[in-house]
């Protein structure tokens, strides 16, 4: 899971203005698109289990979790004004801001461990038994080897180097 050069340039310059909305940053996605391009910035928050709900300015009930409207729309405004100044993107692009939703990729290796016991989604650069995509549970990570163990088809289980994989992220279920 390695980030392209541009990525990781628009990375560093967008991560200190999504901090300031006292938010994560969980990943983004630079996709050039002849004359416009996307920029898609996935944005998390800690969940507080002991947090009091309470009705926001838009009148939606925040129960101490997740992402919601109003924390896309400031990070918009602060990303959107440190681009318009920056002017890291040639041509026209378009900017997205969402949380990383159910099906949430991954960008780093070590957002994983918390997903460990759950079904994931791989698709690989090079091909591994002959495939280079995968549905399979996550079975451990690896942090310091830079690996996955995951577990298709039953029993069988493969360890997969992090360099190796292009895309993941997570399979909801109920």
């Amino acid at each position: 899971m390695k980030l392209s050069n541009k990525t990781q340039a628009l990375h560093d310059l967008i991560a200190p203005a999504v901090q300031a909305c006292n938010v994560d940053l969980w990943g983004i996605e630079f996709i050039p698109q002849g004359k416009r391009s996307l920029l898609r910035i996935y944005i998390d928050k800690n969940i507080d289990e002991s947090a009091e709900p309470v009705i926001n300015e838009d009148g939606e009930l925040e129960q101490g979790r997740g992402i919601g409207v109003q924390d896309c729309v400031l990070v918009t405004q602060q990303v959107g004004a440190m681009l318009d100044v920056h002017d890291p993107i040639s041509g026209e692009y378009a900017l997205e801001v969402s949380s990383p939703g159910w099906d949430r990729p991954f960008f780093q290796l070590e957002q994983m461990p918390a997903y460990i016991g759950q079904q994931v989604a791989l698709r690989l650069i090079t091909a591994v038994e002959n495939r280079r995509k995968f549905q399979a549970k996550l079975l451990s990570v690896d942090l310091e080897n830079e690996v996955i163990q995951v577990e298709v088809e039953g029993n069988h289980v493969l360890e997969i180097d992090s360099h190796n994989i292009d895309k993941a992220n997570l399979i909801y279920q109920d």
